[in-house]
């Protein structure tokens, strides 16, 4: 890895000189600019950040790198890494992947840069797709994965059983004598996936046909998918979602549409989320544990932390199914 002294030595300046071009550019000649910043290009150097930290004697940071802080799953788990990341003196570096891989690398790319104690990754399905052949990316520290990892887990993880959850929601559908049931399942990461084996399982035990629509995880994409299922000619008995962001779209559907569950179409999907218990009748969910993701990630960093050479441990946390009446059956006559 190239240092300062190799910048400066390329450009033909002193170690001084790279350091203001870095922190003030602008008191730099645009020549000596110029010639610091090819260097720095050619040679891919990256600033020490973590020294400087240390120089001004800042508290030691963890990133936490989630898919979208707007989703109530992802800001409940962010509280519980913050809460438990105060209490052992560590500040949190908060960033939005967006489910993009490019931006997903920046982000661990800082943390790198800074030198940060540990990070908490979300991570994107491409992330996940690289980790299952190779292990994880070269992030040189220590890190834990939350929500989503590969089957054989290069990193400390925490997860839901996620295709046991799905497979009891489904079931419970059935039991109320829902056949025909849509799955709104989001698209790009491997807890949707889960969420969908768990869903084709529990409808082929069956003997029911599964029906897929693989969707951004929006609530404009729910929206949208299910005012296209309310289109047809036989709309669905039953929309399941994989997600809250999908859940809430599909009622926002509904409502547009003047219909209602469980009389016109059931509704059910993940996330315990304050509308689903508000609304009348209340939705059925899955409810996740999610501070308990949270802490339990912070716990598994701290240890990593501690111990860099300890195995890998991955923790798999049980929802809990919250039935209540936009589930309720029997399904009607078709």
């Amino acid at each position: 890895m190239a240092s300062i002294k190799d910048v400066a030595r390329l450009a033909g300046v002193s170690t001084s000189t790279v350091s203001r071009v870095l922190g003030q550019p602008d008191a730099v000649r645009e020549e000596l600019r110029l010639r610091v910043q090819e260097a720095i290009a050619e040679l891919g150097y990256r600033p020490n950040l973590a020294a400087r930290r240390l120089r001004q004697q800042r508290a030691s940071v963890i990133g936490l790198i989630v898919a979208d802080i707007r989703n109530p799953f992802f800001t409940d788990i962010s509280r519980a890494v913050e809460d438990m990341a105060y209490e052992h003196g560590l500040r949190v570096i908060l960033c939005n992947s967006d489910e993009d891989p490019a931006k997903e690398q920046a982000y661990l790319d800082l943390m790198s840069d800074e030198q940060a104690s540990g990070v908490i990754l979300a991570p994107t399905a491409d992330y996940v797709r690289r980790a299952a052949k190779a292990g994880p990316g070269a992030t040189g520290l220590p890190l834990v994965l939350v929500d989503r990892s590969p089957d054989m887990a290069h990193s400390d993880c925490v997860l839901l059983d996620n295709a046991d959850a799905a497979h009891r929601l489904t079931r419970h559908l059935t039991s109320q004598g829902w056949r025909d049931i849509v799955l709104l399942a989001g698209a790009h990461s491997s807890t949707g996936r889960s969420r969908r084996a768990g869903y084709e399982a529990a409808m082929q035990a069956s003997g029911l046909t599964p029906r897929v629509l693989a969707l951004p995880p929006t609530i404009a994409a729910g929206q949208a998918a299910t005012q296209g299922l309310l289109a047809e000619p036989l709309r669905p008995q039953a929309v399941l979602a994989t997600n809250g962001l999908l859940l809430l779209g599909a009622q926002h559907a509904l409502h547009a549409a003047g219909l209602r569950s469980p009389q016109d179409v059931a509704l059910a999907g993940f996330d315990n989320n304050d509308w689903t218990a508000l609304q009348h009748p209340g939705v059925t969910v899955i409810a996740q544990p999610t501070y308990d993701i949270g802490r339990s990630a912070c716990e598994l960093l701290l240890q990593r932390m501690r111990e860099p050479g300890r195995g890998v441990r991955r923790i798999v946390l049980q929802g809990e199914l919250l039935v209540r009446g936009s589930t309720e059956g029997p399904a009607p006559a078709r």
